[in-house]
């Protein structure tokens, strides 16, 4: 990249993060990462900070699963199996997600999108709307970490709270510290559900890294530690 282009960007980075201090524009961000790779902690993190909403695909595609609806129905298959969903199910729920009132305070993309076809359907789409990316974290953590993150998860059936055998037990085994529901391990959270989660993720979604990094907005951050990744973004922001 030749010096000027690396000053452009450089300057649009720094223009983020004033606006955020100013609180005058809120922040619209894509989290790019593996399953298990933190994505979810670090958005929860950042909207403490600037007071926008997270979108996970995956908590969206999970409540329609819970509440029985066609497109539950039809995601249910997929998610156990740990492939992706249709492109046409992701953005019709994307793009009437994107339209509610609480996405004017900026919002933080997570798990979504996940193929090259959803990242330029995304971009329409915005520009329909008159938006545009503020900027697109790639977080890259080792396999071994997530295959270790992962097996050890477990979610409560109720509220959804998370859990990690190891790290952060349930007071009471099998039983949620808020609302008393089943804690368990999710269908897609075995090893070799897993295993091929990675490798659809390998195949199909990290080519969007290339994809962001053409558009200009890409930081990739190399950390384990949610606390990490947002020193990393400040500084990455900041240099």
């Amino acid at each position: 990249m030749l010096r000027a282009e690396k000053a452009k960007y450089r300057l649009k980075f720094l223009n983020i993060i004033e606006t955020h201090l100013n609180k005058e524009q809120l922040m619209k961000l894509i989290l790019l990462g593996a399953p298990g790779a933190g994505k979810g902690t670090v958005a929860k993190l950042l909207t403490k900070m600037d007071g926008s909403v997270q979108i996970s695909t995956g908590d969206i595609l999970r409540a329609a699963v819970a509440a029985g609806t066609e497109l539950g129905k039809q995601a249910q298959a997929a998610m156990k199996a740990g492939d992706l969903v249709s492109d046409d199910l992701i953005m019709g729920i994307m793009g009437e997600r994107l339209k509610e009132d609480d996405c004017k305070s900026g919002y933080l993309l997570d798990g979504f999108p996940r193929t090259i076809p959803q990242a330029e359907a995304l971009k329409v789409l915005l520009a329909d709307m008159g938006e545009e990316l503020d900027m697109v974290v790639d977080i890259q953590v080792a396999k071994d970490v997530i295959l270790d993150r992962l097996t050890t998860r477990r979610t409560c059936e109720g509220c959804g709270e998370i859990y990690n055998v190891k790290s952060n037990p349930p007071k009471e085994e099998g039983k949620c510290d808020k609302c008393g529901g089943a804690v368990t391990q999710r269908e897609d959270e075995t090893e070799e559900a897993i295993s091929n989660r990675l490798d659809v993720y390998n195949e199909m979604t990290a080519p969007l890294a290339s994809f962001y990094e053409k558009e200009g907005n890409l930081v990739s951050v190399n950390a384990t530690s949610s606390d990490a990744v947002i020193d990393a973004i400040k500084a990455k922001l900041a240099s």
